[in-house]
């Protein structure tokens, strides 16, 4: 609505628009996951009052995280057919609804289908596949940087209301506890009414650091051509052939584009590591850190705090890390995110739980938290080109949320049956460890950069 002025004033300043459509992704993006992050903040107060244990109440908040992670290639093709804007206010009022509804629960099921179905649709749509597109449709220039910051806002988001959300739990009850999200959600919704843009065409700009019109052209996930696919004429026609595949495109699509990968080392490789970091951050810690302090002494509120200051160091982590994957190795750099993650889970059962031992902790897991993202876009961009990297990406995280509800679930079922979180913290602590190792089955020639293949 307003985004054709904004451009011009801003152009007369010199600054892209580029980067007023990343803000915005951005505040979406940390605001919806903020409601899929929620739900761990509420795993006593909803056992308290209705009496459903933690293992049926992990099991509905593990279909929320695998709906988040099964969504995303198919958000993909929703992105290409709908727009960004039309689907990141679809997932506002299905996250908002999911969200104001739940105040009038009264049964498991109405959980399941509020919290597990609406909100992990909703949450699903606006996930890590939305800033990668984001990201390869706005900037030719720094795309790494804005990659590992819009990946950092979903970490971010999801661990950032938690300690308004304990307070608020502790001392007027759980369901105040979601106005603050649904606020922030609805402001967001109308950040992107006012201000989003599907593509910078619309707006008759080129991608931030485009040099030349056509040098790089869009696909049907919105993800530029590979470098050195040509010029001139021939980058015309591939973005005529590209704008025509854009409309063949249907549901189907992603299961081809899955059946052709099927056989592909690489692409197992990213997947199985991925699934990995789903099952150590937030399958793991985020669904059940403050019911974890709960058992060591430690009351919600601080808890929480703890997992908010993660939410901090995972924001520098991610970003930093989005610039290392521009410079480096990104299985090396891989390799010690896993490692380094998997010794501090290893850890945690032996702390002492105070606040000093914790914040120690939420400052080394945290810049580790999902700093795993930009190397793994790279990879995957570097392996099967950036005309297919938005879906498999999408897959790629599918298998990180799986990840998650697998742990979510786990850990539950050891709180309830051993009466402690201790062997899911080990487990976890033990797969970080063989991620850390079979990422180096990816050989070389699959990592060169994509600035290498430039004529």
């Amino acid at each position: 609505m307003f985004a054709l002025p904004v451009s011009h004033f801003l152009h007369s300043r010199n600054i892209h628009y580029a980067w007023v459509v990343a803000a915005v992704t951005f505040f979406a993006m940390l605001t919806t996951s903020a409601a899929l992050g929620l739900p761990g903040a509420m795993l006593k107060p909803l056992s308290a009052e209705f009496g459903w244990s933690i293992s049926q109440l992990s099991s509905v908040f593990a279909v929320r995280f695998a709906l988040f992670g099964l969504i995303g290639p198919f958000a993909a093709v929703c992105l290409a057919r709908y727009g960004v804007r039309k689907v990141m206010l679809v997932a506002a009022a299905c996250i908002a609804s999911a969200l104001i509804l739940a105040i009038h629960i009264s049964a498991l099921w109405q959980l399941f289908v509020l919290w597990g179905l609406l909100l992990g649709t909703g949450t699903g749509l606006t996930a890590l596949v939305l800033g990668a597109i984001v990201a390869n449709r706005w900037f030719t220039a720094r795309r790494g940087l804005v990659v590992g910051v819009l990946a950092a806002s979903t970490a971010t988001g999801q661990l950032l209301f938690l300690p308004l959300a304990a307070w608020l739990i502790e001392h007027v009850g759980w369901r105040f506890a979601l106005l603050p999200v649904v606020i922030a959600v609805l402001l967001s919704a109308c950040a992107v009414w006012l201000l989003m843009e599907d593509r910078p065409q619309d707006l008759g700009l080129l991608p931030f650091g485009e040099a030349r019109p056509a040098a790089q052209s869009s696909d049907a996930e919105g993800l530029p051509m590979p470098m050195g696919a040509g010029s001139g004429s021939a980058a015309r026609s591939a973005t005529a052939a590209s704008a025509a595949t854009t409309g063949t495109q249907d549901f189907g699509t992603p299961f081809r584009i899955l059946r052709d990968v099927s056989g592909n080392q690489t692409f197992w490789i990213l997947a199985g590591t991925f699934f990995i970091c789903g099952l150590s951050t937030s399958g793991l810690v985020q669904t059940h850190f403050i019911s974890l302090c709960g058992d060591r002494g430690l009351s919600a509120v601080p808890a929480a705090g703890v997992l908010a200051l993660m939410g901090a160091f995972d924001l520098v982590g991610t970003t930093a890390s989005g610039i290392l994957s521009d410079r480096f190795d990104n299985r090396k750099l891989l390799f010690w995110y896993y490692g380094l993650r998997g010794l501090s889970l290893f850890w945690l059962p032996f702390s002492t739980f105070s606040l000093y031992g914790l914040s120690v902790f939420a400052m080394f897991y945290g810049l580790d938290w999902i700093a795993t993202v930009p190397p793994t876009v790279k990879l995957c961009s570097a392996a099967f080109g950036r005309e297919r990297s938005g879906m498999l990406f999408g897959w790629i995280f599918a298998a990180h949320q799986l990840g998650s509800a697998v742990a979510a679930y786990g850990a539950g079922l050891s709180r309830t049956y051993l009466l402690t979180y201790s062997p899911a913290l080990f487990a976890g602590g033990s797969a970080c460890l063989v991620a850390a190792v079979v990422i180096f089955g990816i050989t070389r020639p699959n990592v060169a950069k994509p600035a290498m293949t430039a004529g």
